[in-house]
């Protein structure tokens, strides 16, 4: 099965349980991917969470059932998984614009979001620089986090983690210990579905020899064949726009998957508001 195709199975899955308090780890299985990247799939493809998608299919699907006329408030609003009608008249208020009696009674416009099908634009023209090489193992030292991937918190997180490091000097801490295979500072996400569901945890480290340095944890990275892509702009708009690339594009005409493990997102010397700064993703492949 197809990159493509997984994902669209996943996206069926969730439309045809629409109404059912389903697991990100169902939804996973029908991708056979983890929770944490089908998720972060779906984000970088669509531009929003799984949880939003869902919310608003859902809004959308109440409205067509309230213009209808023959339903009661109140029903609709449980059927589509709201405790009481008044949760559901600020969620459906928030999309709509309008209330649900308004709704009901055929005044003012709705705004729906129909059922998403993956497309993939193939971009010749648009050339992406990478290679692809193997690499034994090596070691990070640096600090973690765990973040929830439910409703985007990861997104959220992560930035403020970077903001702290880059404030405080941990990062001038973490470049005068970076002696090892891997230049520069890294962003490391490391999915933890294993151990507990819809969680990872968020590495700033460098790559490391040398044994344990004080105050600052180490992690393992597993020898892999990695896909190293070449991130040329500004931060985070160039990191952003090079991972939807990745997977939009490259993945799916590229005949590789991705083989699970940490990925990297690797920061050199420089100024990372700058054009032309000069950045990478490593993904391991298989």
């Amino acid at each position: 099965m197809s990159w493509i195709q997984s994902m669209q199975k996943a996206i069926d899955f969730m439309e045809q349980h629409l109404l059912e308090n389903f697991s990100m780890d169902e939804v996973a299985k029908a991708a056979y991917t983890s929770p944490y990247h089908f998720q972060r799939i779906f984000s970088l493809l669509t531009d929003t969470t799984v949880a939003e998608y869902l919310r608003r299919r859902r809004l959308t699907l109440a409205a067509q059932e309230l213009r209808k006329g023959d339903r009661k408030i109140v029903d609709v609003a449980y059927k589509y998984g709201y405790e009481t009608p008044e949760s559901f008249s600020r969620a459906f208020r928030k999309q709509h614009s309008i209330s649900p009696r308004e709704a009901k009674s055929y005044r003012g416009k709705m705004t729906a979001y129909n059922r998403l099908v993956i497309q993939v634009n193939l971009k010749g023209a648009d050339p992406m620089e990478y290679e692809v090489m193997e690499k034994e193992a090596f070691h990070v030292v640096g600090m973690k986090e765990e973040f929830s991937c439910v409703n985007g918190e990861n997104l959220k997180g992560i930035p403020q983690m970077w903001g702290k490091v880059n404030g405080d000097g941990t990062d001038q801490k973490l470049l005068k210990e970076n002696n090892g295979p891997v230049k520069g500072l890294l962003g490391i996400c490391v999915d933890k579905t294993a151990v507990k569901e819809n969680h990872i945890d968020y590495w700033i480290a460098t790559s490391h020899e040398g044994g344990e340095v004080l105050g600052l944890e180490s992690l393992h990275v597993p020898r892999a064949k990695w896909a190293v892509f070449g991130v040329h702009g500004a931060m985070p708009h160039a990191m952003q726009g090079t991972w939807k690339k990745i997977y939009s594009e490259w993945f799916p005409s590229s005949g590789y998957e991705n083989a699970g493990g940490p990925e990297l997102e690797v920061y050199h010397e420089g100024n990372p508001n700058s054009e032309d700064y000069y950045s990478e993703i490593w993904i391991p492949v298989k």
